[in-house]
This record gives C-alpha cells, sequence and structure tokens, in this order.
C-alpha cells in the first residue's frame, strides 16, 4: 500500500442491470418532475472520462462534450484536464468551451485535474510544485463557473506518513482556491485514496472549509494484481460503507454502475440502495455519470442515466 501512483479505472464493458426495463420510466419522469416544478432530489451530470476512448482515438472531439451530454438527455458536465491539458490559461479556448456550452444550455460543473504532479509528495520542493500546477486548473475552472476542481490523494510511505503530506498540500491548495471561490474535493482513486477512513481523517486534517470529497460508487479497489504487479494483493472497501462514510464533506458524487465489497469482489451497482445513502447525507447536488461501455458509449450513458432516474422517482415516493 505504499504506492498510491496506481490509476485504477474500472472496465467499462460492464453491463447496467435492469436497463430496459428503467429505460421505459426515463421521459415519464422527468415530465412529472418537470410538471410539478420541484427541484429534484438530485441533479445528473455527465463525467468527460465516460467518452475517454473516443477522445483518444479522435472520433469525438472535446469542445464538442457539451452537446454530447445534451445528446445524451444530461445537461450538465465534469471536464477531465487530459482532454484538454495544454488550454488551461488559452482564454480563447476556455472562451470557446463557455459559448459551446451556453448554446447547448449546459452547466460546467468541474474539472477533474491528473498528471499534475502528487499533492503529497515526499519530497518538499516537488509537493510544493504539485500544488502550484493545479493553480490554473483553478482559475480555468473559475472562468468556466465551475464550483471545484478535483485533485487526487497520492503519496508514499505509511498510511501515516502520506495522510500527513496529502493534508499539507490539500490545505496549500485550498488557500488559493478560496480566494476564488472554488473548492478542491478528492476522489477516493485507487492506493490509499480508496480506504474511506483513510481518505476522510486526511481532508479533516488538512483543516480548510474548501476541502471535500468526491465520493466516486466504482472506484474502492485499493489494490489488484495487474500485469505490472501480479503479486499484488487483492484489496478494496466495500461501496456502500465508503460512500456513506464520504458523504458529509461530498461536494460533489461520481456514478458508476458496479460497486466493490470488502473482500474484493463485484457487483451491479443497487441505485435506490445507494441513492439514499447520498440523500440521507442531505445531497441533493449532482450526480456525475462515469461510464461508457467500449463501443457504446452513449447507449451505456442513456442507460446510467435513466436507471438514477428511476432511482429518483423511486426515492421521491419513499
Amino acid at each position: 500500500m505504499n504506492s498510491t501512483t496506481r490509476r485504477h479505472f474500472l472496465s467499462t464493458a460492464l453491463t447496467v442491470p435492469a436497463a430496459a426495463a428503467l429505460g421505459a420510466l426515463a421521459a415519464p419522469v422527468r415530465v412529472a418532475a418537470q410538471a410539478k416544478g420541484k427541484a429534484p432530489l438530485y441533479k445528473i451530470s455527465l463525467a468527460e472520462w465516460s467518452i475517454n476512448q473516443p477522445l483518444r482515438k479522435g472520433t469525438m472531439e472535446h469542445l464538442d462534450f457539451a452537446k454530447i451530454a445534451k445528446s445524451c438527455g444530461v445537461d450538465a458536465i465534469e471536464y477531465v484536464n487530459q482532454f484538454f491539458m495544454d488550454k488551461a490559461t488559452d482564454a480563447a479556448y476556455l472562451a470557446e468551451m463557455n459559448t459551446r456550452a451556453k448554446g447547448e444550455g449546459v452547466t460546467q460543473v468541474l474539472i477533474m485535474c491528473d498528471n499534475e504532479g502528487r499533492l503529497g509528495d515526499p519530497d518538499a520542493a516537488k509537493r510544493q510544485t504539485a500544488v502550484e500546477n493545479h493553480f490554473k486548473w483553478v482559475t480555468a475552472a473559475k472562468t468556466l463557473g465551475c464550483h471545484s476542481i478535483r485533485v487526487n490523494a497520492y503519496s508514499s510511505g505509511t498510511p501515516e506518513e502520506q495522510q500527513k503530506l496529502v493534508a499539507e498540500g490539500l490545505h496549500k491548495l485550498c488557500v488559493f482556491a478560496d480566494t476564488h471561490g472554488l473548492n478542491v474535493i478528492i476522489e477516493n482513486h485507487g492506493g490509499m485514496s480508496s480506504n474511506a477512513k483513510w481518505l476522510m481523517q486526511t481532508i479533516k486534517l488538512a483543516d480548510h472549509k474548501r476541502a471535500g470529497t468526491l465520493p466516486d460508487f466504482g472506484n474502492f479497489s485499493i489494490s489488484r494484481p495487474t500485469q505490472a504487479n501480479p503479486d499484488a494483493k487483492t484489496e478494496s472497501y466495500d461501496s456502500y460503507v465508503g460512500v456513506q462514510e464520504m458523504m458529509p464533506l461530498a461536494k460533489g458524487v461520481s456514478v458508476k454502475p458496479t460497486v466493490w465489497d470488502f473482500k474484493g469482489n463485484q457487483s451491479p451497482l443497487d441505485y435506490p440502495r445507494m441513492m439514499k445513502i447520498v440523500l440521507d447525507a442531505g445531497y441533493h447536488g449532482y450526480c456525475g455519470i462515469e461510464h461508457g461501455a467500449s463501443g457504446r458509449e452513449l447507449d451505456s450513458i442513456r442507460e446510467v442515466r435513466q436507471a438514477l432516474e428511476a432511482a429518483r422517482e423511486q426515492l421521491s415516493k419513499a
């Protein structure tokens, strides 16, 4: 567990259970909510990672993300900095992103930030560089009207050492973000960060009002054997327990259609059960779909959206 630079992404080929049945409910649910004029129990957004493969292949374009989301019935988006890595300070490019989003009637929610160094790097100079590397994403997020940037809690050393280092880096970044009215949120994203208790303790240690969590339903794999590290042990955190523990500091939610248990097993997401956990914490914000089955990304996004809408309708009647 000393190496937390491993980035585990769940397979995007998993099937959403009962999607066809849930799909039949989707349109009536949206119409009913609009007719009543009530705020929904939670809102639905789309994370750009859902279309990462088409973006990498060039069959989809980053600047079309708002349009793509709208075509899937989603009117809010969560960016991934990897897909406009060299544009954080490009005013004209950011202005075009704003224009595209406004034209589609789409809200820009947050930017997920990777590849900018470890906020908990044991080397003080590298840690400071990582903090400062994120500054440009804070200002870009402000320009785009986002409420947060998502960062990673990567470090090395004992769990206690990592906790102290990540908390220090996070606090410094939050001080800067606060001057822009932005939050800095950490996702459970592999390694120690996928241990919900450790992550919550780390964020509390950072001791800043701008620090929060982004619970990801499917990212509770702490370690498992891989081709690069076949001797790694299988270790995971229960998704339902982890989300419940992370929700008190949540400023966003990331939805995947599969979950983990403490034994390293995966199973289909129980939407009503998980979304009740989210709502019981008093959260009514955006829940970002982060799933795109390979080769059928848009259809699978729609399936997850429909499942979220059906669960929302069910819970609204409870």
